[in-house]
């Protein structure tokens, strides 16, 4: 086993509180959780969790206070959050930030009442505890592994790697499965499901048999009740769903499907299986598999080659999951409805609606602003409802200013809607079996010409008066007229008409004659 990239981030600074500890008689430290995992599978990561041995928590918490800041929010578990970066002024700019430390002496998990909540927990800590016994309480035989850490030579190395639950074997197999008995360890806590299918998007690992089957069967239980409030909390499913559906759309929303997840959490996108669509658009299937293939595009290269970042932005995957989710409830067929064909009016607005409700009941918007994984609820609905504009408007009798508003907006999320809207032409499969993206790809051209006056191409040409200016040339007072006027010079600046401020107040006067 190679620890050298390990190892190496080990010599940062930030880690000499441990080196302090290791000093003191009869202390053992040992690295655990995922860290350790992702050091075998040779993976970065920031994430540094700690065991301690041999030192009583109040020595402990004494000892780490003498070293940077300590963060008692978890004392009572014998948790100590530990961030060492305030006292140190890490001038090597080799070293990269790292989040605050988890330190916490060895300890037990039981469950009350094998309800499923984490909040029925008893956790009994105490530093004499074997390593092996903390790690036998862990979700995951591939998150139970630790690393014995000795200083050699002025250096923190790597001794001893304690793996009670045949984790390794695991790791080698590339196959999650439960600590100890699967089905035990789920109603000790019915999160750990989502958990598991989030590292296996994340590590692209399968599912141990049995560990899968308790999953499966106990995953409606992730909707249970107690008192009126959820056994786990909606936050955390929120976090753990766009997890795994950003790290791996595909597999992600193959796994929902095979646990029965769409079912329990989202059974509106289910609406879609054996909703018809127009077979020459529509060769690929139904709803269901056209949303499939969307989400298979988002890693596919002719996507990544024009929008390599919204691959992985929660907002676009999202907005693909979620783009036709309006289709089954407006479905008309020339049968029923006596129609020329199979239509879907206004299904983008209902699907807006129906994806603002999925998102705000699983708190799809649980991650800060600034986190990759986060969603503005109000974005997401935005351009789900407009992501038909590309391919149903005619762009070349669109207003420049709504051309602008639409794809070069800071407003909205215009470049999510563009990446939405490609996402949705790839998986929109002809009677000839090829795919027409030729709406976007116009759409495209359109945004070059009118950003090749500018050095910034992502955006068109700043306006060149504002309404002071408006006001003050036309001797008006403030009010909506003065709005009408900025859209028509806005337009014939777009139109290549306006080019200097000089033209635009010529243009003004011209009005006032």
């Amino acid at each position: 086993m190679n620890y050298t990239r390990l190892e190496k981030q080990l010599q940062d600074p930030a880690f000499d509180f441990l080196k302090r500890i290791l000093q003191m008689r009869g202390a053992e430290i040992f690295l655990v959780g995922g860290a350790v995992r992702d050091a075998l599978l040779n993976r970065p990561t920031k994430d540094y969790d700690f065991v301690v041995r041999g030192i009583p928590a109040p020595e402990l918490e004494l000892l780490l206070k003498k070293s940077g800041i300590v963060n008692l929010v978890g004392k009572t578990f014998g948790v100590f959050k530990f961030d060492p970066k305030t006292r140190y002024k890490i001038q090597d700019t080799r070293y990269k930030p790292l989040e605050p430390f988890d330190i916490a002496l060895p300890r037990t998990e039981h469950s009350l009442s094998m309800a499923g909540g984490y909040k029925d927990f008893e956790v009994q800590s105490d530093h004499k505890l074997s390593i092996e016994d903390d790690l036998k309480r862990r979700d995951f035989t591939v998150n139970a592994i630790a690393f014995k850490l000795k200083v050699k030579s002025e250096k923190l190395k790597v001794i001893e790697v304690i793996d009670p639950s045949d984790g390794l074997k695991d790791l080698e197999l590339k196959t999650m499965r439960a600590v100890g008995e699967p089905e035990q360890r789920f109603k000790e806590d019915f999160s750990r499901i989502l958990r598991g299918l989030r590292f296996a998007c994340q590590l692209d690992f399968e599912i141990e048999a049995e560990t899968k089957s308790a999953m499966k069967k106990l995953a409606p239980n992730l909707n249970d009740q107690k008192n009126s409030e959820w056994i786990v909390p909606r936050e955390t499913i929120g976090r753990e769903v766009v997890k795994m559906f950003v790290l791996d759309p595909l597999k992600a929303f193959g796994l929902f499907e095979s646990f029965n997840l769409f079912e329990v959490l989202m059974p509106e996108i289910l609406k879609g299986i054996g909703c018809p669509q127009p077979p020459n658009w529509h060769t690929e299937g139904d709803v269901f598999e056209h949303t499939r293939l969307a989400m298979k595009i988002l890693r596919e290269k002719d996507f990544l080659k024009e929008f390599p970042k919204f691959s992985y932005d929660a907002e676009a995957v999202f907005g693909t999951l979620l783009h036709d989710i309006g289709k089954p409830y407006t479905i008309q067929t020339p049968e029923k409805d006596g129609t020329d064909r199979i239509r879907f009016n206004n299904h983008e607005a209902v699907g807006a609606k129906i994806a603002r409700e999925i998102a705000e009941r699983l708190k799809l918007s649980v991650y800060p602003k600034e986190s990759p994984y986060h969603i503005d609820i109000g974005n997401l609905s935005w351009i789900i409802e407009k992501h038909l504009i590309p391919v149903k408007e005619k762009v070349d009798e669109m207003k420049k200013t709504t051309f602008e508003k639409y794809f070069f907006s800071d407003r909205y999320p215009s470049q999510k809607l563009l990446a939405l809207s490609l996402a949705d032409e790839l998986a929109t499969i002809h009677e000839n079996g090829l795919a027409d993206t030729s709406n976007y790809y116009y759409i495209k051209e359109k945004m070059q010409e009118m950003t090749k006056q500018v050095l910034d191409k992502s955006k068109p040409p700043r306006p060149i008066i504002s309404g002071t200016d408006v006001m003050k040339v036309l001797n008006m007072p403030s009010g909506p007229k003065i709005g009408e006027i900025l859209e028509l010079l806005r337009e014939e600046q777009l139109s290549g008409g306006i080019r200097t401020r000089k033209q635009a107040l010529e243009f003004l006067k011209k009005l006032n004659k």
